[in-house]
């Protein structure tokens, strides 16, 4: 992805220009593009400091690789530095169902406090980073930063909103609306990382975006072939264009579309 819209590549150059930061120093807070979304949001520079020491920086994940699986004991909270995970989620030896789709910034792993244990395996849709935030060392630096507790209220807050919207898509609305809203919510999410919310490209597979709709992998592609005979959505491989974002939000709110 390219915070420059005119690139539509969808590809970050990795090359190290003259005066940029070290790979050190970019895993700091202080450095980090996405601090203004994430945990650490409202620290001056000395408190964030003190944040900073209880992250322990972890190695890449590939594509693929688990960062922690289902049932295992929670220790702690993971914010996403760079790349994209899903959390699927089994119950009692059924089928897995995909949950939850993580973006940087966004926090991993809230839904493990009240027993204890991760609520589902969460894995690298691509190359990814992650920031550890061990539990007990945030709670006890919390109680120390009202702020910082603050935020952290607004991350599980945030959640379970995020939860009621899936339940309320899942019962009510047709596979059109699911889609349409699944966009647009991605729009959103691109475009508050300060990239283009017109133009992204999807890390997940048709068939994990019907896993997360509730929906077959042959309606998943028939409904975008029916958004592109539209004039809706332009797709090219997981290359989106969101060319009608007005009728594509009317679609999603169930105000009528084409």
């Amino acid at each position: 992805m390219s915070r420059d819209d005119s690139d539509k590549s969808g590809k970050a150059s990795m090359a190290m220009a003259p005066g940029q930061c070290s790979p050190l120093e970019e895993s700091r807070c202080q450095s980090c593009g996405h601090r203004s979304l994430c945990l650490p949001l409202a620290l001056g520079l000395e408190d964030l400091d003190q944040f900073d020491t209880i992250i322990r920086r972890r190695p890449p994940l590939r594509k693929g690789e688990l960062l922690f699986r289902q049932g295992s004991p929670f220790t702690g909270v993971y914010a996403v530095r760079s790349g994209s995970l899903k959390q699927l989620t089994a119950e009692g030896g059924g089928e897995e169902q995909l949950t939850h789709f993580y973006l940087p910034s966004e926090l991993v792993g809230l839904d493990g406090i009240d027993e204890a244990a991760y609520a589902g395996s969460v894995i690298a849709l691509e190359t990814s980073t992650v920031c550890e935030i061990p539990f007990d060392r945030l709670d006890t630096l919390s109680e120390r930063m009202p702020v910082l507790r603050a935020q952290l209220y607004r991350c599980m807050s945030k959640e379970m909103r995020e939860d009621l919207r899936m339940i309320r898509l899942l019962s009510h609305k047709t596979a059109d609306q699911r889609l349409a809203t699944f966009f647009i919510s991605m729009s959103d999410r691109f475009r508050r990382r300060g990239y283009s919310p017109y133009t992204f490209r999807l890390s997940m597979t048709r068939a994990d975006i019907g896993n997360y709709l509730g929906l077959a992998v042959e309606t998943v592609s028939r409904v975008l072939g029916r958004f592109q005979q539209q004039g809706l959505v332009a797709a090219a491989g997981r290359e989106i264009h969101i060319l009608d974002m007005d009728v594509l939000i009317a679609v999603g709110e169930e105000k009528g579309g084409r």
